[in-house]
């Protein structure tokens, strides 16, 4: 797992980049929790995602924001950090520009940058969105949403209620042509405190019959 600095929008970022065996393998970019609340890379979840994807032959992506670990600049409340993402997919896809697909994955203010990140990248063909902060930012760009992806959050999460997220569920799963997931993880808050094992399961489970049905057609 070499770290990596890159280029980005504000100066040098900050990564982990596990780079994939075959030629056209798929990519994952993995986003991290809010910079502003202990959010970095290194989080439990971010970590885990990170393997899940580099164990099923992706090249992985996991980088600091703007402003945080070795990442230069500073916190831009989501519209930096939105380039920061768009420059370390770019990043990834010089290294494997063979890759037949990317997919996202985002963790609360993650799944924020990585959804919009979604709307501007035709590419991005799946995304995992876990403890999305629909209470806290708009979510309305997402019309259409343009990939099919998992939605999972926790049923005792504090940050952002469950009824927020099951409002954006409901109106993502109106839109034709997609297909959203969703899933509930029965005891976890929005830190997945002592559930990480339980959301990687599910995460894992998504992927794989995603991966399934790539390799059936």
């Amino acid at each position: 797992m070499p770290e990596v600095i890159f280029n980005g929008p504000a100066g040098r970022i900050e990564g982990r980049f596990q780079p994939a065996k075959g030629r056209n393998a798929p990519i994952a970019l993995i986003l991290h929790p809010h910079p502003q609340f202990g959010g970095t890379m290194n989080n439990q979840v971010v970590y885990q995602l990170f393997y899940m994807f580099a164990k099923r032959g992706f090249a992985v992506l996991r980088f600091n924001f703007r402003g945080v670990g070795r990442s230069q600049g500073e916190f831009d409340h989501g519209g930096g950090e939105l380039s920061d993402a768009a420059a370390a997919l770019d990043w990834a896809q010089t290294i494997h520009p063979d890759a037949r697909s990317c997919w996202i994955a985002g963790f609360s203010f993650g799944a924020w940058i990585g959804m919009q990140l979604l709307m501007r990248r035709p590419e991005i063909e799946g995304f995992i969105s876990i403890a999305p902060p629909a209470n806290l930012h708009d979510f309305s760009f997402l019309a259409p949403c343009p990939s099919s992806g998992l939605i999972i959050h926790g049923d005792v999460d504090k940050v952002v209620p469950q009824k927020d997220v099951q409002t954006l569920v409901d109106k993502l799963k109106t839109q034709k042509g997609i297909v959203i997931d969703q899933r509930i993880v029965e005891g976890a808050n929005h830190f997945f405190e002592n559930k990480v094992e339980e959301l990687m399961g599910e995460c894992e489970t998504y992927v794989d019959r995603r991966l399934a049905r790539v390799d059936a057609a």
